[in-house]
C-alpha cells in the first residue's frame, strides 16, 4: 500500500510540474541578433589578396626537397652497385 501511495504522489508531482507556463524560449534566442553585428562590421573589409612570393618560395622549397630526395635516392644506388662489385669481386677471389 505504502508503495502504491508513494507512486500515485510522483504521478502527481510529475503532472504539476508539467504545467508550466508556455512561454517558446526560441523566440528570445534570434539568429538576426549575432549574426547582424558580425556582417556589419565586414562590411569595408577589401577581399583578401593572394600572396604570390610565399607560393613561389614554397613551390621552391618542395622542389628543392624532391631534388634531394632524388639525389638521395641516386647516391644510395650507387652504394649498392659499388656494394655489389665489391661482393662479386670478394666471391670471384673466394673461387
Amino acid at each position: 500500500m505504502k508503495k502504491f501511495a508513494l507512486t500515485a504522489a510522483l504521478s502527481a508531482v510529475f503532472a504539476l510540474s508539467a504545467c508550466g507556463s508556455a512561454d517558446d524560449a526560441s523566440e528570445d534566442a534570434m539568429a538576426d541578433t549575432v549574426e547582424m553585428p558580425a556582417d556589419e562590421a565586414l562590411t569595408n573589409v577589401p577581399d583578401p589578396v593572394t600572396d604570390n612570393a610565399t607560393e613561389a618560395a614554397d613551390a621552391s622549397t618542395e622542389t628543392a626537397a624532391a631534388n634531394a630526395s632524388v639525389e638521395d635516392a641516386g647516391d644510395a644506388a650507387v652504394d649498392a652497385a659499388n656494394d655489389a662489385a665489391a661482393a662479386a669481386e670478394a666471391a670471384t677471389k673466394a673461387q
